[in-house]
């Protein structure tokens, strides 16, 4: 008699579980293009590119500042701010300095050798939590990393030729793109790390979080625009080229889309399905960028794919096994 309940349980999570991979997947390989797009690819008859990095962190972080205020509105929940103001300020500063990085570096490397970088992001996160949540790593955690590093390594240093950027300065080009890449690993691991220091200190809802946070990055890209110069012309060139205005607005609305999803996904499957997910997608926006704009890939590119993404599934297998056998003793 209990065994009926047991079918629409399943089925339930099976379309929570589709729900959350369509949604992150769709939302993160849009938006991978479209950053590609608005970065290496000319607008008009006179092939001028867009260079104005802080103008689209300034539209996207308006977009999800004003989505998540009308989220807390509709779900009637309070717009207090639960951290002292600064603390998000200071995950705000680092969101920025991440998001500005990864902009920029795609004006000198090609979006595959971004992308793929982004998967050594465990590196920082793990200094990180060592400095910030006092945490401690096994072994095969320091293994994943070094073996992640390796592919990366292989992938940023073997560029398949003819892989030109309008920016291309040769060498220069590499060790500049690289230094943000860089730049963008250590900021945003510091993000993610601070991050979870809040949730775990506070009784922190997530919309709460992403509306202080980004009303902080809009206030600060904002005076960075005006600082810079940089406002009315970014806005003068989207006036120009109305096409250049339909790839931010639809950036900006896609990246607010993946926001929501990453934290269902999470909220509802936890960080390691999360995980694997996201490794997906990078190996869907890597094949995409490649057929796309035609990024060649030398067999050193191809070696390094190979190390990073079968390290990641590896890691993401033994410890959905090593989390099965712990369950196992409780009585399944």
């Amino acid at each position: 008699m209990a065994e009926p309940p047991l079918l629409p349980l399943k089925e339930n999570k099976i379309a929570k579980g589709t729900f959350a991979v369509v949604g992150i997947m769709s939302t993160l390989v849009i938006y991978g293009i479209l950053q590609e797009k608005i970065m290496r690819v000319p607008y008009g008859p006179n092939k001028e590119f867009f260079s104005y990095s802080l103008f689209l962190v300034f539209c996207n972080r308006i977009t999800t500042s004003a989505v998540s205020a009308g989220v807390l509105l509709a779900s009637k929940k309070a717009l207090d701010p639960v951290a002292p103001l600064y603390k998000y300020g200071v995950v705000s500063i680092s969101n920025i300095l991440t998001t500005t990085c990864q902009y920029e570096a795609l004006k000198y490397v090609s979006f595959p050798v971004q992308t793929l970088a982004k998967c050594a992001k465990m590196i920082p996160v793990m200094i990180w939590g060592a400095i910030i949540m006092q945490k401690r790593y096994q072994g095969q955690d320091y293994l994943l990393a070094f073996l992640v590093t390796l592919g990366c390594s292989l992938f940023i240093l073997y560029q398949g030729a003819g892989d030109i950027s309008p920016f291309n300065r040769g060498r220069e080009s590499t060790v500049w793109g690289v230094s943000l890449m860089i730049g963008y690993l250590g900021f945003d691991g510091f993000t993610s790390t601070f991050q979870d220091k809040l949730f775990k200190g506070y009784d922190m809802e997530i919309h709460n979080q992403i509306f202080y946070t980004t009303v902080c990055s809009c206030l600060l890209s904002f005076t960075g625009l005006i600082l810079q110069g940089n406002l009315l012309m970014a806005i003068d060139f989207v006036s120009r080229h109305h096409d250049c205005f339909f790839d931010i607005a639809l950036l900006s609305t896609v990246a607010t889309a993946s926001q929501f999803f990453i934290s269902y996904t999470i909220r509802t499957f936890g960080a390691l399905t999360f995980a694997t997910i996201m490794t997906t997608r990078q190996l869907v926006s890597i094949l995409l960028s490649c057929l796309w704009f035609g990024h060649p890939l030398s067999w050193e590119q191809c070696i390094g794919a190979v190390i990073v993404f079968g390290s990641l599934y590896a890691s993401s297998f033994l410890k959905t096994k090593e989390k099965a056998e712990t369950k196992a003793p409780g009585g399944s």
